[in-house]
């Protein structure tokens, strides 16, 4: 797969998300979309970026943006990671990882000297033609959702 940047098409998806039903690319037609991925449900730095994204979701809102978040938790993780920290942002579920793969973002990661396969921490946004309008790699959780907002707001 070739790797997305602006003015690619963004890979379609249907998933699972919180709360039992499923999200798909489709329904964001015509509309601005944050696709953020986050490593993994209930760790410190993902649980920062999510609340930041949360916190901001009305401004979001008002810039005609909707804000969704995925990673390779199941349902379950996510479900409970939205409850215990009050999320009022989607979470989407990719336990395949084909989505997780299709936009780049699932592979080879190291820590503490070990190497294992995970979700490297990337943000698309996606314009109402259903292209990538910027792309964030390995993004630092710290003022994060303050840019991305930023950029939505100037699309």
């Amino acid at each position: 797969m070739d790797e997305l940047n602006a003015g690619t098409p963004a890979p379609a998806f249907t998933l699972p998300r919180d709360g039992g039903s499923t999200v798909s690319l489709a329904d964001f037609q015509g509309k601005k979309l944050v696709l953020y991925f986050y490593p993994r449900a209930d760790t410190p730095g993902c649980a920062l970026e999510a609340q930041a994204f949360s916190k901001l979701a009305p401004e979001f809102a008002a810039a005609g943006t909707s804000v969704l978040g995925v990673s390779g938790d199941p349902v379950a993780a996510q479900d409970a990671f939205k409850a215990k920290y009050g999320l009022t942002i989607p979470l989407a579920s990719d336990e395949k990882h084909a989505m997780l793969e299709a936009y780049g973002v699932w592979g080879q990661k190291s820590m503490y000297g070990r190497t294992f396969m995970g979700v490297t921490r990337t943000t698309f946004l996606i314009g109402p033609d259903g292209r990538i309008a910027r792309k964030w790699a390995k993004v630092k959780v710290d003022g994060h959702a303050e840019e991305v907002l930023a950029a939505a707001k100037a699309r």
